[in-house]
């Protein structure tokens, strides 16, 4: 009976104060989200929200006492419950102000997070003389050269990709092919450079892979050599070689977040590149078989 009588006298007076209690109610929900509070708060929230609710309908004396005795603990206890995320609330507050609280953008974008991934990977594997090949897939679909792995669907991290390429793993002889900020495949086969675009005819077979790929898709490569430790990137063809992890950061910062920020204007655009990368490399194939003749 008292939530028809609060239903019935609402009026333009109590909005603000409905408002205010459902901004408390958001401010909490940010703080504890993705966290193990999550469920708890879940359910207190439908067990008071169930006892409230019959201690309304139902003229019950003593079950409207315990809700308030109960209410009245639950200020003490709620703090306590939740100190750890509240905690880390404050410290938010303290150094990122309240407009990073209530942001549902991450630190960093999830490209960034790949980017510093294989930067951390690819310095430890330079110091270690251990070869690696790393696929970033773009815009063209790299499907053929994936089903020629081992299926992987991981999260992408520096341990992962130090694992991977360990010579004495598996997984090692072979490309990791990253799509939608997850490992898809390693171990694949990629397809290995025409020659045309080559500027050092001693380069391995590791980066003619890698430029191989580039030539026939706008896929980014990042590349790791073996026998010196050098960093090399191979983008639409040509090699960006000699790097350290600060200018491998810059380059796949500039090359693969601005390709993920911009779809193909035409749903036929990536076939279309496929296409035009194909015959190219056919073209470039035949004329270097005809020099050779």
């Amino acid at each position: 009976m008292r939530l028809i009588w609060t239903l019935e006298t609402f009026g333009w007076s109590d909005v603000p104060d409905v408002l205010v209690v459902a901004a408390i109610i958001f401010a909490v929900t940010l703080v504890v989200r993705g966290t193990q509070a999550v469920p708890l708060l879940r359910g207190t929230i439908l067990v008071v929200l169930l006892m409230a609710l019959l201690a309304s309908i139902f003229e019950w004396v003593a079950f409207r006492w315990l809700l308030n005795h109960i209410i009245t603990a639950s200020i003490v206890a709620i703090p306590v419950i939740f100190q750890p995320e509240l905690r880390r609330a404050l410290e938010r507050v303290g150094r990122t102000g309240l407009a990073q609280l209530f942001s549902r953008q991450p630190a960093f974008t999830a490209e960034e997070q790949i980017i510093d991934a294989i930067c951390a990977a690819a310095a430890r594997l330079s110091e270690r003389r251990h070869g690696a090949l790393i696929v970033l897939e773009r815009n063209d679909a790299l499907d053929e050269f994936i089903n020629t792995g081992v299926p992987l669907d991981a999260q992408i991290s520096p341990q992962l990709l130090l694992t991977v390429f360990w010579p004495k793993t598996e997984l090692h002889d072979g490309a990791v092919i990253i799509r939608r900020g997850r490992a898809v495949s390693a171990a694949s086969v990629l397809p290995l450079s025409s020659g045309r675009n080559l500027t050092d005819r001693k380069l391995g077979t590791r980066h003619r892979a890698g430029l191989g790929i580039s030539e026939v898709s706008d896929a980014l490569c990042v590349i790791v050599s073996e026998e010196t430790g050098r960093i090399s990137v191979a983008n639409r063809g040509r090699m960006i070689r000699r790097l350290d992890a600060d200018r491998l950061r810059t380059i796949l910062s500039a090359f693969y977040t601005s390709s993920r920020a911009q779809a193909p204007a035409w749903p036929w655009t990536p076939l279309w590149n496929r296409a035009r990368n194909e015959l190219t490399r056919l073209r470039n194939r035949d004329g270097s078989g005809r020099r050779a003749a």
